[in-house]
């Protein structure tokens, strides 16, 4: 299935019906009175995060949603039916935005999580809704009103507890297919990841967690270069970061400079998460390389920050960053309460 994270459509909700003009004409019965029933009201338009989709792809064959229009009122107080609703089923993560891309509308982080997009519009009255006692027999009715329409865009970020960052070609999707069962495509070249993956990580006694990878950042990835930097948009909702550097490579220092400062160009504060760094690919190099490169690479990043050496290929250190995994998630965990905690105790109290 191909990856589609943006979309574009267009939603209409249903006019509702309209009013009748009526009166009831029987044998025997003079001054039978109005009887026009009311239009129904119009289908609203809504959307839904759905469990099992990880992707807009099918926003991509069909970018219009029109819900149905009320059925009109009919004679002997008959009210029309209700327009059936249009439901857009998106996945967990999407985000709504306005036309203009900016103005967000909605965030679907949970299953079974709905917003309305469009209302339809309301049913018009039929006469009969307008006798009293100077009008008698009104010969006016109301037309339905005009449901909602407008232009929306969707965007998906995926729902995941780690994100993997790195230059290209620094094994992250070899890293992602070593710790899970995903198995996204690998090869010797760069930008071999064209679109984020996601794995399952176990972590023992029932604990796991969700792994992002996204495809590798360059100099100049904020300015469009490379696949540019819109794939970050992803690893927003993370907790912490695992970023990845090529052990193989002349100067990792540079390399960690290069994927921070783009970070920091995009913002979202991706810049400010927690970070592990892992040195990649120590199965091609000599015990006095790994511990020169650790070395470079505690100079630049300093001393707050962990640094573990590792090899997708071998597993050689796959224990370790499991273990450091978990410990991130586990700090993530504790923020989240503290903030619960926090916004608990500044709630007004209620008896």
């Amino acid at each position: 299935m191909k990856f589609l994270d943006q979309a574009k459509v267009y939603v209409k909700a249903g006019a509702g019906g309209n009013g009748c003009v009526s009166f009831r004409r029987e044998k025997y019965i003079e001054f039978g009175g109005p009887n026009g029933g009311d239009g129904g009201k119009g289908g609203d338009v809504w959307a839904e995060a759905v469990d099992g989709l990880n992707t807009l792809i099918d926003f991509r064959y069909q970018q219009h949603f029109k819900a149905e229009r009320g059925t009109h009122g009919m004679g002997k107080d008959r009210h029309g039916a209700g327009g059936e609703d249009v439901t857009l089923r998106v996945p967990v993560g999407t985000q709504i935005l306005d036309e203009d891309k900016e103005t967000l509308l909605a965030d679907l982080t949970e299953i079974g999580q709905r917003v309305l997009l469009a209302s339809g519009g309301n049913g018009g009255w039929g006469n009969a809704r307008f006798k009293s006692s100077v009008n008698q027999a009104p010969r006016n009715a109301n037309p339905g009103e005009p449901g909602e329409e407008r232009t929306l865009w969707l965007r998906l970020k995926l729902i995941a507890d780690i994100g993997l960052v790195g230059l290209p070609n620094a094994g992250k999707s070899t890293l992602l297919a070593a710790l899970s069962r995903a198995r996204p495509k690998t090869a010797a070249y760069p930008f071999t990841t064209l679109h984020p993956n996601l794995g399952v990580v176990e972590l023992g006694e029932g604990e796991r967690l969700v792994l992002a990878d996204i495809p590798g950042l360059i100099e100049g990835a904020h300015e469009g270069a490379g696949i540019g930097d819109r794939f970050l948009g992803h690893i927003e909702r993370t907790a912490a970061l695992v970023h990845l550097l090529d052990g193989t490579q002349d100067d990792c220092a540079e390399a960690y400079v290069t994927v921070r400062n783009e970070l920091s160009a995009y913002g979202a504060e991706l810049d400010e998460k927690r970070e592990l760094i892992a040195l990649n690919k120590i199965d091609a190099l000599d015990e006095e390389t790994v511990a020169a490169r650790m070395s470079e690479l505690r100079e630049v990043v300093g001393a707050e920050k962990d640094i573990i050496a590792i090899s997708g290929v071998s597993g050689a250190g796959l224990d370790e960053l499991r273990h450091k995994l978990s410990e991130l998630k586990r700090l993530q965990s504790a923020d989240d309460e503290a903030a619960d905690q926090a916004e608990a105790d500044e709630a007004p109290w209620n008896p």
